[in-house]
């Protein structure tokens, strides 16, 4: 069996938005992400994940979608209502909803490390990477490098020139032969190149 897969071409839920070329790397199932790796994400909820182009997933990353989230408003927190036996009524949905932060969302050419966490509502921009085992619950600007949990910003891949260069060239988006002819420039991060092949 493959250990790993190019999401899209595995990926069954219309709330889950995978671009070209991006995969997931798993000795055990790949082909299982959507089930094994988002977790708590409901249709009832109607939040997306949304993961863009060339990202590369590790073993193990998971993505904590809002529906895990439970009731604060109370002295509780405790799901009551999930059990039945009359614990349901008087629950009020929006006691939940009200706490949601929106989709997930992972920009393009972001690496994602080994059994690191997505909370639920997070973007991850453009270029970023992060590390094993991270809990990534803020935003992640374009080109950070963070770690940790929770994750902090460690630096940044290049200077913010740079950085708002790629981020205007935005190799992603071409065609795979643009890429393919440019690829030396890519891998060798030869900015004056690429913003000639622009």
């Amino acid at each position: 069996a493959p250990h790993t897969v190019f999401l899209n071409t595995v990926i069954t839920r219309a709330t889950i938005e995978v671009g070209d070329f991006t995969y997931y790397h798993d000795p055990d199932r790949p082909e299982a992400f959507e089930d094994r790796n988002v977790l708590y994400h409901f249709d009832f909820i109607g939040d997306r994940l949304r993961i863009g182009r060339f990202c590369a997933l590790a073993t193990g990353v998971r993505f904590i979608m809002n529906g895990a989230n439970h009731a604060m408003g109370g002295f509780s927190t405790y799901p009551f209502n999930i059990f039945g036996g009359g614990w349901e009524d008087g629950f009020d949905l929006a006691s939940v909803t009200d706490g949601l932060r929106g989709d997930t969302v992972v920009g393009n050419d972001v690496w994602i490390g080994r059994e690191a966490t997505v909370m639920p509502g997070i973007t991850i921009a453009d270029g970023a990477i992060v590390g094993a085992k991270a809990v990534v619950a803020a935003p992640v600007p374009p080109y950070a490098v963070v770690a940790g949990n929770p994750a902090r910003i460690v630096r940044y891949r290049f200077c913010d020139d740079t950085i708002e260069t790629l981020l205007d060239i935005a190799w992603w988006h071409w065609t795979p032969e643009k890429i393919a002819r440019n690829l030396d420039a890519i891998r060798g991060a030869d900015l004056d190149r690429l913003r000639a092949a622009r």
